[in-house]
């Protein structure tokens, strides 16, 4: 087990498309990790190995690895860049110490970028930023760092400088040590060379702001700088390293991942200036007994604390349980679960590479390890040792944005569909799976139209199983708006005894949300009371399918006020069908009327994009309730009809360029316009004709 002062772990974040899996791939390639270079185009890669991520030449799941480099043990995490699987990097940014922040050279900082920065910034993680595929054309460099500047959170520090661009590309300038390395092939690695002429100046200049950028994050190098006009060599380095595990500033590296130029200087920039876990703070949880704070150093000696960030399904091997160690150490033995109360046995500790197992005697602090086939333990538990327990805040999930109605593609797969998504709520924290009780459908919910479907291939894939998805049918309502008395009048002589009951029922609406009140108002025994009961069980019965649209009927009184009965003949079942004659005929005499539900939203987004939000909810038939600001986006509060909303988050992302998001909860229920109802009553008329 690698001392933990010289352990890093380090996630590579940033947005689709900006070469990621090409980088941890050229990384393990140049640390010795393997004998080929995979490709994400060739679908040869390590770290993207699921046949979506193939199919799709896109990461969908966090993929881990280490590598060793220079006496340096690095545990590595290829994390997604796309919304739809945004959970993963939330999780994976949660548990390291540090990240490689990838941002190409060609696209620069795009709208994606700024929410990648902002997971960053809202953690205070330190980062070193790459800019990438410096060998594409239209690669710009000096465009990519004024991007950088003026979109982000975060102050970069240019510790490299390309030597050419494009196909021109063809090293860097090292700014601290003013030494130029020129990229030795496709093996990552570089050789020494002279700084070219027309470059001098530029190094210089570069390497005054650099000094001035470090000076600045702290008062006693400041004065070095002002009293001496620049920082020694040792004074410069040390500075910067502070700063960065401070989270002050981003060292600035380049490279072009694809061929494999210079990464051996990225791994070096790893090893000398993210930090260890000694370097970041203390851990802190509770005593899931007293509920005081408990802090854990991360230290070999202190007791084991882990934290579970990730769960997989496989249909052979079991649940993989994934865990970062914040402190102590684990061998193959056992440690209790502070979240479920309950003990587990280890059979085998694991650290992952690729899809590949490396089993390992035990672990320590910064170690990302796996263990198999656990019963109880989940995503977001903690895990410890049982003399002494601590619980550390669960992670929070991405909430779902769109939900699909699920059912088998083939007849007969409800079971084996349903014990499938069971699986991957396991392994996908940001999956729901609930009941709506008026439509009897299965909701599949997700983070976004994509997500879903690569639910769907997974399940097919690991289970043999299809599912189908359609948009969920909206529970429409109906109620009314007159009021009636009515007679529901039942007789029938079949033979011996026949049936009789008379019933009359006064129906009038009430308050929206009010439900169903049912009143006995008879009086001199028009009605024997064993009978009454069965009065208002035919009326609920009849409101279960209104008269409109096959819609549950609400907020309505009924009262039952006059009626008759036979000696021989009545009898709950025919009281029963009196009532539900009485109401059915009643309800379409009282104007009776739609009602859908609304939901009330609340949407994030840049305040550029304020007035097409606006537009695009006015036309969607929603009403604005209200505006606020917060640090770095405008907040819309309104209330939408669900019927216009079930793919808005495909919509939101267009209009904001990926900058927005949104999230829902019922409201109310409000009277649907004339002109939609008449729609909508047709087509469930239709159907149910059909």
């Amino acid at each position: 087990m690698q001392e933990t002062k010289q352990i890093r772990n380090v996630a590579l974040l940033g947005h689709g498309k900006c070469g990621k899996t090409s980088l941890a791939e050229a990384i393990l390639f140049t640390a010795g990790k393997g004998n080929r270079l995979g490709k994400v185009d060739d679908g040869t890669t390590t770290m993207d190995y699921d046949p979506e991520e193939i199919r799709r030449k896109t990461t969908i799941n966090s993929s881990f690895n280490t590598y060793t480099w220079n006496k340096h043990e690095v545990y590595l995490i290829d994390t997604p860049g796309d919304d739809n699987f945004l959970n993963e990097t939330v999780f994976a940014a949660q548990i390291v110490d540090s990240a490689v922040f990838t941002i190409g050279a060609v696209l620069g900082v795009k709208n994606q970028t700024e929410k990648f920065s902002s997971i960053i910034e809202e953690r205070n993680l330190p980062a070193l930023i790459f800019i990438n595929k410096m060998d594409r054309e239209r690669a710009n460099f000096e465009s990519t760092i004024a991007g950088i500047r003026e979109h982000l959170p975060l102050t970069p520090a240019i510790l490299h400088l390309p030597i050419g661009a494009e196909s021109n590309f063809k090293g860097v300038v090292d700014i601290v040590g003013r030494k130029a390395y020129l990229f030795d092939g496709d093996t990552g690695k570089v050789k020494e060379g002279k700084i070219p002429a027309d470059m001098a100046n530029t190094v210089d200049t570069h390497r005054e702001a650099l000094m001035e950028t470090v000076a600045e994050t702290n008062d006693d190098l400041i004065e070095k700088f002002l009293e001496d006009g620049a920082l020694s060599d040792d004074d410069l380095r040390q500075g910067l390293r502070n700063a960065v595990r401070n989270g002050a500033l981003c060292p600035v590296a380049v490279g072009a991942a694809t061929p494999n130029l210079g990464t051996s200087l990225l791994l070096d920039m790893i090893n000398d200036y993210l930090p260890s876990p000694l370097d970041r703070p203390s851990q802190v949880g509770t005593d899931p007994k007293s509920e005081e704070v408990i802090e854990r150093t991360p230290t070999a000696d202190a007791p084991f604390s882990a934290l579970v960030f990730k769960t997989m399904a496989d249909p052979y091997a079991g649940r993989l349980t994934i865990f970062r160690i914040y402190s102590g150490t684990i061998a193959n033995d056992a440690f209790y679960n502070a979240s479920q109360e309950c003990s587990e046995k280890i059979n085998q500790l694991l650290v992952l590479e690729g899809k590949e197992q490396r089993p390992v005697e035990s672990a320590g602090p910064g170690m990302i390890v796996a263990v198999t086939k656990l019963k109880d333990t989940v995503t977001g538990d903690t895990i410890c040792a049982a003399n002494a327990p601590i619980l550390y805040d669960r992670l929070v999930a991405v909430e779902p944005t769109i939900s699909y109605a699920v059912t088998p593609a083939q007849k007969g797969d409800e079971d084996k569909i349903f014990s499938s998504l069971n699986k991957l709520l396991e392994e996908d924290p940001t999956l729901r799976l609930t009941r709506e009780a008026q439509t009897n459908e299965i909701l599949l919910s997700g983070v976004g139209q994509i997500h879903l479907e690569v639910v769907g291939e997974k399940i097919k894939r690991k289970f043999g199983v299809e599912l189908a998805l359609k948009l969920p049918r909206i529970p429409y309502r109906e109620t009314i708006k007159g009021k009636i008395k009515v007679q529901g009048k039942h007789k029938k002589q079949t033979g011996g005894h026949g049936q009789f009951a008379d019933s009359w029922i006064e129906i009038e609406p009430l308050a929206r949300g009010t439900g169903f009140q049912f009143e006995d108002r008879i009086v001199g025994g028009a009605i024997p009371k064993q009978y009454i009961p069965a009065v208002e069980k035919g009326v609920l019965e009849a409101m279960k399918e209104g008269i409109l649209a096959g819609a549950p009927m609400v907020d309505v009184k009924v009262a039952l006020v006059d009626g008759s009965f036979h000696a021989v003949d009545s009898s709950e079942m025919a009281f029963k069908i009196s009532g539900s004659m009485a109401f059915k005929k009643g309800a379409k005499e009282c104007n009776p009327i739609l009602l859908e539900p609304i939901m009330g939203m609340t949407i994030k987004m840049p305040k550029e994009c304020v007035g097409d939000v606006i537009g695009d909810l006015n036309g969607r038939r929603g009403r604005v309730m209200g505006m606020d600001s917060e640090a770095k986006c405008e907040v819309i509060n309104a209330q939408v009809p669900m019927a216009e909303i079930q793919r808005y988050a495909l919509d939101l992302t267009s209009i904001t360029g990926g900058r927005g998001h949104f999230s829902t909860e019922f409201s109310h229920y409000e009277e649907v316009p004339a002109q939609l109802a008449d729609k909508i009553i047709g087509a469930a008329q239709a159907n149910a004709t059909a």
